[in-house]
């Protein structure tokens, strides 16, 4: 590992170093650029918020290439697909180019990484920036040889004419003059001069996992590093009453004893003696409990009794005047984890000033924002550098185990920290996703059609990223602590709780409601999906109990829903290659199906999926499933399975597994026996995952279009195999057999 970069950088002091076009992110504040100039055009992507060229692309007089983005890797493949993106307009191989990515000191500020938002804003801002560079290689060149541009093309990091003269890019940007901002309108390649777009590149973050590689933040080692390890009690909030450290500090190995307020770590010089002098630690420490927590089993009710504000997500005609037969069910989800393999971990230093801080956040400027804002420090003095953690979908405990990483460095000025969570504070301690409550009443008219739609959802917000240090639970638990956020309810395009809340199918009566809940006795924020998966598996579940009422087959029910073409293309394509019919299947097993278009804005998804059931254990065991999808744009058809195959595995867990459970006092699953997740032997026989690409359509998220399909999917194909439908999840041994009568 490199030293790391502790001095203030400037936009000056690296173009004076570099000799070429550096691209990198504007120091002029965007709202005193605005307040300075007229109105600008509305430019594609994350253009919009980096408008420069060189925020995005650089060429060195060596006619090294470097693009930037400020989205990080999380095991979606992302810098592979935006690496296809600007080859493709730059007329270079992928393997020529060089990418960063989300480092607050190189790349632009693109905020988080999350939402199935990579291809759709970063992707977009990467191709657009390319084609316009090349455009002006080509007219530099052009003016250099007297030639008209037209007769002109790229190849090869060089423009050529026709007589075989040619330049190479970077004789082309030795006067840095592709500084300038982007246009509107971009000159891109046609779909049929394809020559990476399209195609399925291996992954370029692969090699380094497969062969222990130093990949992760986990991996760091660097010169002078001591190892860390945070106390915190099981029971959340707790205050920190009492603790005599002096025994811990005079542990072997033992550097220091951090306590700041209630916030309480050990510093060490080897890691086995920080988790060592940790326990030891541990059991010195008293803490008060502030609240109890409620009972388990009554959450539902809590979520209701606890209702703040209600918001309309969608309204139309009148569904309580519909005339027709009646269904009604309530839905409920659990809290459940992320579920990360490896611990959260950050590394931090504190050098002449200057707070550097690598951590697998999925927002390397909001955390840089909450961490300054928690130490007092001015944002420029600190740096976020982004690395690979061992399972970050959603807000897990990255963002706080950087920021405990921070205040101990503050303390320790000149020794990097490494900071690495214990798994069962990952389990209780991270953000979990947010429990829910779903009620639908629904009219099926005489013609077989839905005529009202009633759909109640009860639930907080899904979403308290850092932004601000009251995020942190090192600035919340700090000797002047930042109070946790109170969220309010904010109805949004995107969604939050309330996505998917809204079905896609055709519903010529409905109302949709949130009823808000500000306060939760647990913590939480984002996980994969926010409130999608839920509300699929709620809408998709009464699909079918609607399409049984009207003795319609599931798929059929669908499709007289649905007007939209491509969500009609995705529900057909699954069905036809599953071999989808009302055949009669063995004894205890079940197929299912679902739809649903990721937010409403993204992918289109659907699946079918077939179940085995173990009747003497209630163990449901996924046999096959095979989903179709619509992403827009393919930029990697394979990089398009892998993360659809990935949501299907993620969602089977999910659905047949995950609950994190805790008594008055504590969470109490905290390792992965009392936190079971999907196991390797029961990873289903076949997953197929079929592309509808779109060429020359916008690119759609991808990631997190499978998870509520698949949830949806499977409790469908159990009722199909039982007889009875669950509403509760997870679909659990012992809900099965309850189901079954067993």
């Amino acid at each position: 590992m490199n030293a790391p970069l502790t001095g203030a950088l400037t936009r000056r002091g690296l173009l004076a170093g570099a000799g070429g076009l550096l691209v990198s992110f504007s120091l002029l504040p965007h709202a005193f650029a605005q307040s300075a100039a007229p109105a600008q055009p509305h430019l594609p992507g994350s253009l919009e918020t980096s408008r420069s060229l060189d925020a995005w692309i650089r060429i060195d007089p060596n006619g090294h290439i470097t693009i930037f983005t400020g989205k990080a890797e999380l095991g979606q493949g992302v810098r592979t697909a935006l690496l296809q993106v600007a080859a493709e307009e730059l007329d270079v191989p992928p393997g020529e180019l060089e990418i960063i990515t989300a480092d607050t000191a190189r790349t632009p500020n693109e905020g988080y990484t999350a939402g199935s938002q990579s291809a759709q804003y970063s992707g977009t801002a990467l191709r657009h920036a390319a084609a316009q560079v090349r455009q002006l290689l080509i007219g530099e060149a052009a003016r250099r040889l007297e030639l008209d541009p037209g007769v002109l093309k790229t190849e090869g990091k060089a423009v050529r004419a026709p007589d075989g003269r040619s330049l190479g890019y970077g004789e082309l940007v030795s006067d840095q003059f592709l500084r300038v901002e982007a246009k509107p309108v971009s000159i891109l390649k046609k779909p049929d001069s394809y020559r990476y777009i399209g195609h399925s590149l291996p992954r370029v973050d692969i090699p380094g996992k497969v062969t222990g590689g130093e990949v992760y933040v986990h991996d760091m080692r660097l010169e002078g590093m001591l190892h860390a390890r945070v106390v915190r009690p099981a029971i959340p909030r707790a205050r920190l009453l009492s603790v005599d450290s002096s025994s811990v500090e005079a542990m072997p190995g033992v550097v220091a004893v951090i306590r700041d307020g209630d916030f309480l770590a050990v510093v060490a010089q080897g890691e086995f003696q920080a988790v060592t002098a940790m326990h030891a630690l541990a059991g010195l420490a008293r803490w008060e409990r502030r609240y109890a927590l409620p009972d388990q089993a009554a959450l539902p009710a809590y979520l209701q009794k606890n209702e703040s504000t209600v918001g309309t997500v969608s309204a139309s005609g009148d569904p309580d005047k519909a005339a027709g037969k009646v269904f009604e069910a309530t839905y409920t989800r659990p809290y459940q984890l992320h579920g990360s393999i490896g611990p959260s971990c950050g590394v931090a230093v504190l050098k002449d000033g200057q707070l550097t801080v690598w951590s697998h956040t999925q927002g390397v400027y909001p955390d840089r924002a909450a961490i300054a804002e928690m130490l007092g420090m001015p944002p420029n003095k600190v740096r976020v550098i982004h690395r690979e953690g061992a399972g970050c979908y959603g807000h897990n405990g990255a963002d706080d185990a950087a920021a405990d990483a921070a205040l101990i460095a503050s303390k320790l000025p000149g020794r990097p920290i490494r900071l690495l969570w214990m798994r069962d504070q990952e389990h209780a301690g991270e953000p979990f996703g947010a429990p829910m409550l779903m009620k639908i009443r629904a009219t099926l008219g005489d013609d077989g059609r839905i005529a009202g739609w009633n759909y109640d959802l009860w639930s907080n917000d899904h979403n308290t990223r850092p932004g601000g240090a009251r995020s942190l639970l090192a600035a919340q638990a700090k000797e002047n602590p930042f109070p946790p956020p109170v969220p309010k309810l904010a109805i949004t395009p995107n969604g939050n709780g309330d996505r998917n809340a809204n079905p896609l199918y055709d519903l010529p009566n409905k109302r949709v409601l949130w009823h808000y809940v500000e306060d939760m006795p647990l913590r939480i924020s984002a996980l994969r999906g926010l409130g999608a998966y839920a509300n699929v598996v709620a809408i998709e579940s009464s699909i079918d109990e609607l399409a049984l009422m009207a003795n319609a087959d599931p798929v059929e029910f669908r499709l007289r829903h649905l007007s939209d073409p491509r969500a009609r293309d995705v529900v057909e394509l699954a069905a036809k290659r599953f071999g989808w019919s009302n055949e009669k299947l063995p004894p205890h097993r079940g197929r299912g199906f679902a739809f649903a278009k990721y937010k409403n804005l993204a992918a289109y998804l659907a699946i079918a999926a077939e179940v085995e059931i173990e009747r003497e254990t209630g163990r449901v065991r996924l046999v096959r499933a095979v989903s179709a999808i619509d992403t827009g744009e393919a930029i990697n058809p394979d990089g398009i399975i892998n993360q659809t195959e990935g949501g299907i595995l993620q969602a089977t867990s999910w659905t047949l597994y995950e609950a994190v459970t805790f008594d008055e006092n504590e969470v109490t699953s905290t390792d992965w026996s009392s936190y079971p997740i999907l196991r390797f032997s029961s990873v289903p026989d076949k997953v197929e995952v079929h592309v509808i690409n779109r060429p020359g359509l916008p690119f759609l998220g991808t990631a997190e279009a499978a998870q509520g399909p698949t949830g949806a999917a499977l409790a469908n194909a159990v009722r199909h195999a039982t007889g009875r439908r669950i509403y509760d999840l997870p679909l659990s041994r012992q809900r099965v057999k309850q189901a079954i009568g067993i």
